[in-house]
Order: C-alpha cells, then structure tokens, then sequence
C-alpha cells in the first residue's frame, strides 16, 4: 500500500494541482511519514525480540540496520534508541510493556510528530534528575508530547529548559546516578583541517584528577612546540632550570586552552614512550605511521596514514619518526606486499606491519575500523589449509571477524584473481539475505583514492 501511494505520487503530475492542494498534500505526506517512523520501531523491536542480528552474523541491531538497509552510524544508532524509547517491548511471558515515552510514541503513531519532535522531548527527559518522582517524570513526559503536537522541535526544546528548571529550582536534586550517566568524552572525526573536536562531561573525580596535571604541565612556558627552547614534561621537575623557564614563560603567547592542549599532546607522547601501556595486538602501544618512500624523500606535501585511522600532514608524522625504528614494506604492482611468511599460526610482528601498510584497516566492504582495532585473518582458514604467509593474511575487525563461517548467514573470503582490478586484495562473498548473487566486494574506505580514480574515469577526467 505504501509503495503503491509513493508511486501514485511519483506518477502524477503537480503543476496543475491549486496551492492550497499543494499545502494538503504536503501536510498528508508528512504525516504519513512520521507514521512510518513508528513502523520503523516495530520492526526493530520485533527484529531484537526474535534475535535476528544474532541470528544474521551481526552483533548489534545497529550493524543489521547499518548492512540490510546500507544507512549511516548515526541513522542507525538514532533508529535503535528510537525503538527503545517509543517501542512496545514485551516480557519473557509474551505480555505487551508500555513505551518508555508513551506519550510521544502515541504522538508519533498518530503522525502529529516527526524524528526531530522525538529527539527534542528525549533530549529533555534525560535531564530529568532520577530523584524526581515517577508522577512528576510521567507529567513532564506528557506535557513535552502536547507541546510537540502544537509546536517545532525548537519549541520543545525551549519549553523543556525551563521544565528543567521548575523540576529542580535549586539545582540540587542531582546525584551520584546522575552523574554516572551524565559521564563521557567524544572525539569527533577529523575535519577538512585535521583537526578533532573533543566535547563532553568529566565526573568529579576525573576532573580532580586532571587539574594537577594541568597545573603542571600546561603552565606558561612549558611544554611549547612552538619554541624549541621550552621545557618539556613536569613543569616542578627540579631538573628544569628557573631561569630556563621564567624566560620562555615571559615570551609565551599562547591561550590558556592552548596550553591546555598542549599539555595533553606532551601528557599523551611520554606516556606512549615511558612503555607502560605495554603491546596491542602484538606490537608495542605507539603512533604506527605508514608513508611511501617518495613522501619520505621529499619530506613535504601529501598526508600520511596511522593505524588508528588518523591523518597526520608529512611533516609531522616525520617529526614523530625522528627517534622511531623505519621498517620498509615493499609492495608488488597492485599494491600487495611481497612474500613474507612463517610456518605458524599466528602472523608475526612484522607481518602486521606490512598488513597495516597495505590494508590500512578492516577488509570487510563498508567497514570503517582502524587497523588498530583489527585481528589479522587467514583469507583461507588455517585449519582448511590456509597458509601464514603475506598473500594470505588480511586485517579484520573482531565484529567482523566472526561473520566470517560456513552457516548460512555468513560471509567468506579469498583473494582477488591475479588479472582483476585489484589482484591479491581480499574479496569478501555476501550472504545471500544481503545479495541472492553473492557478488564478491572489496572495501574501499581505506582507499578512498581508488574511489575517485574511478568516479574520475567515469566522468571521462584525467587522473594525471
């Protein structure tokens, strides 16, 4: 029926239509729309209560969601929380739970609220200290659904700051559960600069914590990249000289949250290299940089790739290499690295490495993790006969590492044939319930330069 309507849509013309229609079949349109969010949930719950991400391979409903339906992270991260709020979930005896937000769901059911109208009244309601009564809780719930049935997201927003208020006039309702919940530091991806942002909350005890160090570390004059004569690490060390300091405390300019930054970068560098974090997937914790050799010849331009991820301008990754240990991977014409096998198991050191060049993270298609989350994998499995040599390893994240088997809602691996486009990757075969044909994919996040040479061939532009 849904399709059948969309078509109808899709098929008729509007120009004729009067304005007033226009308005009408907008307003039928979203509000069928938001009705369908609520669809949405269903289905999520009934897909959790049957176990079928577990079932299909997945871990999480949000990586089912982010395969079957080929959405974002974030759409399906936000989807899930959805259901979780507004969904009617049921008891091991089968008997119906009302929604967390019963209020906004039925607003939602009714197609009266859109996703932002549910994130706004979501938003508000986490804020709600827990040591608020469940009558008072229940009644904000309800007054924040009415005002979005009347309102715009922002609306809910504003009247929820000053619910908030009327809630906890003191301030004072907030407890230790609260702060637990509240608790949390993101690092967003880099942007078109490289730079990261970091946004979120410290618990009193970690900020008690951090201000000593940021006291010492992140005083005027120390800890400076920007002059090479500042001292570097503990700003009371009695090995620092006074005067060294008075001096380029006198000649710092920086920001105090500059400082601070600074301070972290100095704190970060001599915890990797005092040695106590130990190894990671069998090598030692540290900044692991992969370069061609002609960018470490001209020392300047271009971008260089870390095991986290990361981008780091040449410059910089050279900076950080001057007291590393080089290791040199040659690779052959595709861009594989050369032979270098064992008769174990388990892929050695330096063949990580050599995989960390090469794949730079997971092999499977579309996924995103960084070498440094990733297992390294027998393309044939060892016990199949598969060997432990470079052509035969990939890296592989640990979620996706066990999609990889013979059941029916698995994937497999192998390496591209010697005379395809990208002979000695490893082509990972689908499933059938993602593609009845089981075309093999290969994942080019790691790549995305692949990915531009071939929408520039398409377009029938010059890579050179």
């Amino acid at each position: 029926m849904l399709t059948a309507a969309v078509d109808g849509l899709l098929d008729s013309g509007l120009r004729d239509l009067p304005d007033g229609e226009i308005v009408d079949v907008m307003r039928a349109m979203e509000q069928s729309l938001r009705r369908a969010e609520a669809v949405s949930h269903r289905l999520v719950v009934e897909s959790v209560e049957r176990s079928l991400p577990a079932s299909l391979g997945y871990n999480s409903p949000k990586k089912m969601l982010i395969e079957v339906l080929r959405i974002s992270g974030a759409d399906a991260s936000a989807r899930v929380t959805a259901a979780r709020e507004l969904g009617v979930w049921h008891t091991l005896s089968g008997d119906p739970m009302p929604p967390a937000l019963p209020e906004t769901a039925a607003a939602q059911c009714d197609g009266d609220i859109g996703v932002d109208h549910v994130r706004a009244v979501a938003k508000v309601m986490r804020k709600i200290p827990h040591a608020v009564g469940n009558d008072a809780v229940a009644h904000a719930e309800a007054v924040l659904a009415h005002l979005a049935r009347e309102g715009t997201p922002e609306d809910v927003e504003q009247a929820g700051h000053r619910l908030l208020a009327y809630l906890n006039p003191d301030g004072n309702l907030g407890d230790d559960r609260d702060r637990k919940r509240r608790r949390g530091i993101s690092i967003g991806r880099q942007d078109t600069e490289l730079m990261s942002r970091i946004s979120g909350e410290l618990d009193p005890v970690a900020r008690a914590l951090l201000d000593p160090i940021l006291a010492k570390w992140a005083r005027p004059g120390m800890n400076n990249p920007d002059d090479p004569d500042s001292p570097t690490g503990d700003g009371e060390n009695p090995s620092i000289d006074r005067e060294v300091l008075a001096a380029a405390a006198a000649r710092d300019t920086r920001t105090a949250v500059q400082r601070n930054h600074d301070a972290f970068s100095a704190v970060f560098r001599t915890l990797l290299e005092s040695g106590v974090l130990g190894r990671h997937r069998g090598l030692p914790t540290t900044v692991i940089v992969t370069m061609t050799l002609e960018q470490v010849e001209k020392a300047a331009g271009g971008l260089a790739t870390t095991a986290t991820g990361g981008l780091l301008p040449i410059e910089d990754a050279l900076a950080l290499a001057e007291d590393a240990h080089p290791v040199l991977v040659l690779f052959d014409h595709t861009g594989r690295p050369l032979h270098l096998g064992r008769r174990r198991r388990l892929a050695s050191a330096d063949q990580r490495l050599a995989l960390i060049a090469a794949d730079g993270g997971c092999t499977r298609p579309g996924c995103a993790a960084p070498a440094s989350l990733c297992a390294v994998h027998h393309v044939t499995d060892w016990h199949k006969g598969g060997h432990t040599d470079i052509g035969g390893l990939t890296l592989v994240c640990d979620a996706c590492h066990a999609q990889v088997n013979d059941g029916t809602a698995g994937w497999t691996t192998r390496s591209a044939p010697e005379h395809s486009t990208h002979a000695g990757r490893t082509e990972w075969i689908p499933p059938p319930h993602i593609d009845p044909s089981r075309r093999p994919r290969i994942n080019h996040r790691h790549h995305p330069g692949e990915l531009i040479e071939h929408a520039r061939g398409q377009v029938g532009v010059d890579s050179g």
